[in-house]
Formats: structure tokens, C-alpha cells, sequence
């Protein structure tokens, strides 16, 4: 009872830390807004409320800063529970949509829709996102299952896969992008939220609510995984018809975070490992702590890149990398040391 208690408590505050962090991040920027003004503004926007404030203010923070906040946090969820996911089902701790060259393969799609035109114009760029990331992770898939060198043949093989995806990323833009083109794309493949409006918004929420309604609904199945496929089947879990389902739904979160933010690493290897530190291994907590912390660390790194160098917006990419590698290299020192 006392460590139920313990955990409910851990995630409610989470939640108010989430609440903190996205009216943070529409407040702080290069030009800073009191928070009184940022509640009166979803005040009247939301509640119809007729509070004066400044139009340029009431503009920068329902126009641009809420709507990137809203959408780094679906970003940072919807990472962090496909970490936790595919780390489940592959029995790795290294396992991540990043490593595994599901990003590599949906900036792939994405591209390919967007500078060459790939589908006809019958593919967005979500969709084209998602086709990749899934023939991303079956490629994989299937090097690693040829490989057959044991667990670290899924990650070697997600490297190759990675590589692969990543060079023609390269080669799409060198061939058939402007300069202009080529420089955005370069920028966006960083992770970019300069861009994000509402309408990603009611793009990344939806995916990022249903994606974590159906790992959850899982949670059981992806506490038999950790003991192995083989064990999960013998407690009559229907084993490929749920590796299928948790596989499609990790590569189509990816997919849409990556089509509207680009290539973002660190926060599937990382955010799962902090929050097993704190709600434990049961996927029925873990899931929702991991998505409350990815959110959180997500809205986070995009306040520093608006706000380290002035005037300048750095790739949030950079900044999840900068935290994320001392971050995961601490973790992995703290598990070597612990018996």
C-alpha cells in the first residue's frame, strides 16, 4: 500500500511539473512574458474570457510558444513510451527508435515525399514518414534475425540500418534539393519546432494519446516480454500478433514526431532508464511516468535552445544530445555498480 501510494504521489507530481513546464515554455523566450500574462491569455482563448492584454503578446504566446510547447511534449511522450516499448520487446536496454534507424527511416520517408515527391502526391509527409520507419525496422528486423548473434545483433544491425537511412537522406537532398531546400532540411533533420502551429498539435496529441492508450492496454503483455517471447507465450499472450501491434504503433509514433520535428535522439534510450529508476519495471506505471518525464525533458531542452545563445535558435537535437549522452552514461555507470 505504502509504495502504491509512494508511486500515485511520484506521478501526480510529474503531472504538475508537466503543467509547470508548458506554461514555462510559453512564457520564456528572447522576449520574456510574465506567467500571469500567459494564464490570462489561455484564459481568453480557451475560457472566452475578456481579460486587455497586449495583441502581440496575446499573438507570441497562443500563436507560437503554446502550440511548440504542446507539441515538444507530445514529442518527448511519444518517444520515450516507444523506448519503453521497444526495449521490452526486444529484451535490450540499448534499444530505441533512434539506434534502431526507425528515425533514420521515417526522415528518409519524409524527405522523399517532400523534396522528390514520392507517392504522386497521394503521400504526406507523416505517411511517408511512417512507410519508412516501418521499412526501417523490418530491415532491421530481418539483418538482425539472419545475423542470429544474440541480443546485440538487433542494435549492430539498427546501426547499419541507420547508416543506410541516414546517407539516403543525404543523397535525396544532394540530388534533388535547392540550396534553400537543402539548408532547411539539414536544420529540420536536427529536430526543429520553429515551424509547429496548432495544426501539428492536433496532429502529435491524437497520436501521442491513442499510441500510449494501446501500449498501456499491452501492459501486461510487455511485462511477460521481459521474460522472453517464449515466456510470454506459455501465459497465452498471443506473442506476434502483439509484437506486431507494439512494433506498428512505436514506428507510427516515431514517424509523426519525426515528420513534424525531424530526427531526434536520446530520448527513447534514455527516459525509460530514469524512470524504471523511479516507478520500477511494471509497464502499467512505467509507461505513463516515462511519457510524463519525456514531456518534461522535451519542453525543457526546447526552452534552452530558444534562450542559450540569443538570437539564435539552436537544433534541439543538439541540446537532447548534450543532456542526454552524460545523462545515459551515468545511468550505465550506476547499473554496472549496482550488485
Amino acid at each position: 500500500m505504502r509504495a502504491c501510494f509512494t508511486i500515485t504521489r511520484a506521478v501526480l507530481l510529474a503531472a504538475g511539473f508537466l503543467g509547470l513546464a508548458l506554461w514555462l515554455g510559453a512564457a520564456i523566450g528572447e522576449t520574456s512574458i510574465s506567467m500571469d500574462v500567459v494564464a490570462r491569455t489561455v484564459a481568453n482563448r480557451v475560457f472566452h474570457a475578456d481579460y486587455p492584454l497586449d495583441a502581440i503578446d496575446e499573438g507570441i504566446i497562443w500563436n507560437y510558444r503554446l502550440s511548440r510547447a504542446v507539441v515538444a511534449a507530445c514529442c518527448g511522450a511519444a518517444l520515450a513510451v516507444s523506448g519503453v516499448v521497444l526495449q521490452a520487446l526486444l529484451r535490450n536496454p540499448l534499444a530505441d527508435p533512434y539506434i534502431l534507424g526507425i528515425s533514420a527511416g521515417a526522415s528518409m520517408g519524409a524527405v522523399g515525399v517532400a523534396i522528390m515527391g514520392f507517392g504522386a502526391g497521394l503521400l504526406t509527409m507523416p505517411l511517408g514518414a511512417f512507410l519508412g520507419a516501418l521499412l526501417a525496422f523490418t530491415l532491421v528486423s530481418l539483418l538482425a534475425l539472419r545475423a542470429g548473434r544474440g541480443n546485440s545483433a538487433i542494435i549492430l544491425a539498427g546501426v547499419a540500418g541507420s547508416q543506410l537511412f541516414n546517407a539516403l537522406t543525404s543523397f535525396i537532398v544532394t540530388k534533388a534539393a535547392n540550396a534553400e531546400q537543402a539548408r532547411g532540411i539539414m536544420f529540420w533533420l536536427l529536430g526543429n519546432l520553429s515551424g509547429v502551429r496548432w495544426p501539428d498539435v492536433w496532429l502529435a496529441l491524437p497520436a501521442t494519446v491513442l499510441g500510449l492508450a494501446i501500449c498501456l492496454w499491452h501492459s501486461r503483455a510487455l511485462d511477460a516480454f521481459t521474460f522472453g517471447s517464449q515466456s510470454a507465450a506459455s501465459l497465452g499472450i498471443p506473442v506476434r500478433r502483439v509484437y506486431i501491434v507494439l512494433a506498428g504503433i512505436s514506428a507510427l509514433m516515431t514517424a509523426i514526431m519525426v515528420s513534424i520535428v525531424g530526427s531526434i535522439g536520446f530520448i527513447g534510450l534514455v527516459i525509460p532508464h530514469a524512470a524504471r529508476m523511479i516507478v520500477g519495471v511494471r509497464h502499467g506505471r512505467l509507461l505513463p511516468f516515462a511519457a510524463l518525464i519525456g514531456a518534461i525533458f522535451m519542453i525543457g531542452a526546447d526552452i534552452v535552445s530558444r534562450t542559450m545563445i540569443p538570437g539564435q535558435v539552436l537544433p534541439i537535437g543538439v541540446i537532447t544530445a548534450l543532456f542526454g549522452a552524460p545523462a545515459f552514461a551515468l545511468i550505465l555507470c550506476q547499473r554496472r555498480s549496482t550488485p
